[in-house]
């Protein structure tokens, strides 16, 4: 414990974000530069638990208290070793964890909990400025080739782990870019693409091949795969989204917030002058509460809608921690990202236990207005209240709702023909044992493809744990990998 008084001395900080009015004229990270005397105060608050429940709290196991010493006493290589050593890929968990590390943080108890993300954002960018961040090309080839589809989180962790091992991996993904949801599912303003692009540089020099394009079980089919391939991952995501089945769904302007999103950020990649989908000028409904719908409002602020509203079936979520979520589970509490900031400084809103009824268009086929009615929920089951009745204007609408589990296209369907009864679990995913393998001999499965939609932490979790599967079957038992098997209990977060 590098400070033992700094959980007494030093309250929380984060660095500042960039004015509203600046931040929202551009797409860059809405993140400042965090003073370095700043930061290390924030690793000096981290008390070196006997029991760290940060572990615990992240499904990655990151060695949390050792690398805020590290940066505590200035041994930033150190420090990033530390935080690899666990982590593939810190520069998107850092940004993009909801970090129920912190959740977890024993400081938490009866204070604010160590900024635990900052201090891994700032230790892999410091590695990747100063030239720490190299190829790690495997010493000893296997000859043994794996098939990846998918190149999500869960998907690049477990190739770049396979490669590693001395595998020969080539990822298979059907966008045109490498980076599945990272890459056209966050927009720039809340991760640059940047940070992909030089990590699947180092993948490259690694030796991982990428093939993009490529619509696994239609341009490849399932049998192909298995033919030339010693293994194959499935590592997919759960794409198949949630709808929302009222009158009116049919109307234009009302999109899938994976519809909209996509090319906003392909605007960004310079595919598009302008999005097809622009909420320029246009009343803008964002149907969804979560992380998805708040990437969906700073799009909208940013492409210059006219109004901005997101509306969310259940109430409001408290300030502080419940009794009925005690620590060190991760709570469901009231946050404020970027996105509501820009939301309220436009004169936005959010909107709770709300319900839409009804998609109002005009004669011509356009969405015009939304119809809302007010809910008494969950526990009522969401039961309307009687005189609440509205309409509000509406010409843009993304539905940002969530996801129900993966695509059964051509490729799982292949698949579950060999595999019989059992090749999906009771809630539409992909079964796999406790090795991460499918019903089909050699076909692993990892991430959201078997999870349901979860946490990116998750996926890379299941990424690393599945490639400890893979390279057991391949060598018959063993395995050099640094991680161990997981279990395949649904999480709490």
């Amino acid at each position: 414990m590098a400070d033992p008084k700094g959980f007494l001395t030093h309250g929380r900080e984060l660095p500042a974000r960039r004015p509203v009015d600046v931040r929202i004229r551009d797409w860059r990270e809405v993140y400042e530069d965090f003073p370095k005397p700043a930061l290390t105060k924030q690793a000096a608050r981290c008390m070196d638990c006997g029991i760290p429940f940060c572990h615990n709290g992240c499904p990655l196991g990151n060695l949390v208290p050792e690398w805020n010493d590290l940066v505590y006493r200035d041994d930033w290589r150190e420090a990033l070793e530390r935080l690899h050593a666990t982590n593939n890929f810190p520069e998107f968990t850092g940004r993009l964890c909801p970090a129920p590390c912190e959740a977890a943080c024993v400081l938490g108890i009866n204070a604010d909990p160590v900024a635990i993300k900052r201090v891994e954002v700032e230790i892999i960018d410091r590695g990747f400025a100063e030239g720490w961040v190299v190829p790690q090309p495997p010493a000893v080839r296997t000859g043994k080739q794996v098939a990846v589809v998918g190149s999500g989180p869960a998907g690049l962790a477990a190739a770049q782990q396979l490669t590693r091992a001395g595998h020969e991996v080539v990822v298979f993904e059907r966008a045109d870019r490498i980076g599945g949801l990272l890459r056209y599912g966050i927009p720039e303003f809340k991760m640059e693409k940047r940070h992909i692009d030089r990590r699947l540089a180092q993948m490259r020099a690694e030796g991982t091949e990428f093939r993009v394009g490529v619509n696994a079980g239609v341009d490849v089919t399932a049998a192909e795969l298995r033919a030339r391939f010693d293994a194959v991952v499935l590592a997919g995501g759960a794409t198949r989204w949630r709808d929302l089945a009222i009158a009116g769904r049919e109307l234009k302007g009302v999109h899938q917030a994976m519809e909209y999103l996509p090319p906003a950020n392909k605007v960004q990649e310079g595919d598009y002058p302008v999005s097809p989908i622009s909420a320029e000028g246009r009343h803008v409904v964002v149907i969804g509460g979560g992380d998805t719908g708040a990437d969906c409002i700073g799009t909208a602020i940013r492409q210059g809608a006219a109004s901005v509203t997101q509306l969310e079936i259940m109430p409001q979520p408290p300030a502080a921690r419940p009794g009925s979520q005690p620590w060190p589970t991760f709570p469901l509490l009231f946050k404020t990202e970027s996105a509501h900031e820009e939301l309220a400084d436009g004169g936005g809103a959010r909107v709770y236990a709300v319900s839409t009824t009804e998609f109002v268009g005009d004669e011509a086929g356009n969405l015009r207005a939304l119809r809302l009615v007010d809910v008494e929920g969950p526990a009522q089951g969401f039961r309307p209240i009687p005189g609440t009745e509205r309409e509000i204007p509406a010409d843009l609408v993304t539905l940002s709702m969530g996801f129900v589990g993966p695509e059964q296209g051509a490729l799982l369907r292949d698949l579950a023909a060999l595999a019989g009864d059992g090749f999906y679990d009771g809630r539409g995913n992909v079964a796999r044992d406790k090795t991460y393998m499918s019903g089909v001999e050699g076909v692993f499965v990892a991430g959201d493809m078997g999870r349901g939609q979860s946490l990116i932490v998750w996926a890379i979790a299941e990424g690393r744990a599945c490639a400890s599967g893979v390279d057991r079957f391949l060598s018959g038992g063993d395995t050099a990998l640094p991680y161990p098997i997981l279990p395949t209990a649904r999480p709490l977060v």
